[in-house]
């Protein structure tokens, strides 16, 4: 096959070792930057260029930043319309990408999630806090990413001090109830089509209750529970994604899913798990990548 993997940066870790992996099974690969590209739209001649030069792939593996998630699923879409089998379709790495949206669409399908609430007013500041069950609780920027944008209020004072500036700032924000028992930690589940391949703990520094790597967090092997393998399985279904890491708590009422990410990163979750995770995407593309099976069936 040939692939294209839309990656800014051909130096990273799972940029790499998707390249490494497809070359090893006897594919041939190119690591595009997909924000150089450029787009013919027109009727039945669809094209994506690059250097003046249409590109042509048999399947590609996008790995779309989040500030720049207009731009590149705009590029996916277009190798969509050649017809190009994509790992995560352009709708489904919006659909993720859009948490309050992500959000709903879990709850509709009844999987555990922390209380969350949503609002734009100042004057339901009140009500907002009540109805996650008052401090502790977390207020999360709705575009942040890997952990930034992230706030542990610890009292109802400062959690109205913290929404009021977020509000003032013309910011979309979440309000979510606080995890105690979970401890600073968190389960990575990397979901492949229709099963776990691969799983980790991340526990942040002592005094952060943020798990995430990129702030500091150390990961390791952890023994999933047949409901939070169910519970990674659904959400990445829900959302349409074929690849995804799924974030989730350990509650006293089960697992809770916090984020569902399109674009997850291999170095983490491959050297504290010990698998081959970027042998195994390749080898789902092996099996289903089929020319033109590019649409999306998922309603919302």
């Amino acid at each position: 096959m040939k692939i294209g993997i839309l990656s800014r940066n051909q130096k990273l870790y799972s940029t790499n070792r998707l390249k490494d992996a497809a070359v090893a099974r006897g594919h041939s690969v190119r690591v595009v930057d997909y924000t150089r590209c450029y787009m013919n739209i027109t009727s039945h001649r669809p094209e994506v260029l690059l250097a003046g030069k249409p590109l042509h792939f048999d399947a590609v593996i996008p790995r779309i930043g989040a500030s720049h998630t207009f731009y590149g699923t705009a590029v996916v879409r277009q190798f969509e319309m050649q017809r190009t089998y994509p790992v995560n379709t352009s709708q489904a790495i919006s659909r993720s990408r859009d948490k309050l949206r992500a959000l709903q669409l879990l709850a509709r399908e009844g999987i555990g999630m922390p209380v969350t609430g949503f609002a734009r007013s100042t004057h339901d500041i009140e009500g907002l806090l009540k109805l996650v069950g008052g401090a502790p609780l977390i207020v999360k920027l709705l575009e942040g990413t890997q952990g930034i944008g992230v706030v542990l209020a610890e009292t109802d004072k400062a959690a109205e001090s913290v929404v009021a500036a977020f509000i003032q700032l013309d910011a979309n924000i979440l309000v979510q109830e606080f995890i105690k028992e979970a401890g600073g930690a968190d389960i990575r589940a990397f979901v492949i089509g229709d099963k776990v391949v691969a799983s980790m703990m991340r526990q942040g520094p002592e005094g952060e209750f943020r798990s995430n790597l990129h702030q500091g967090g150390s990961g390791s092997k952890v023994k999933l529970t047949p409901e939070e393998r169910s519970t990674a399985v659904r959400s990445a279904k829900t959302l349409g994604l074929r690849v995804a890491g799924v974030d989730m708590l350990r509650s006293n009422h089960g697992p809770v899913v916090m984020e569902v990410n399109s674009s997850p990163g291999l170095e983490g979750i491959e050297a504290t798990s010990g698998k081959d995770v970027a042998g195994a995407i390749i080898e789902y593309l092996e099996k289903n990548a089929k020319q033109g099976k590019t649409k999306d069936r998922i309603e919302g």
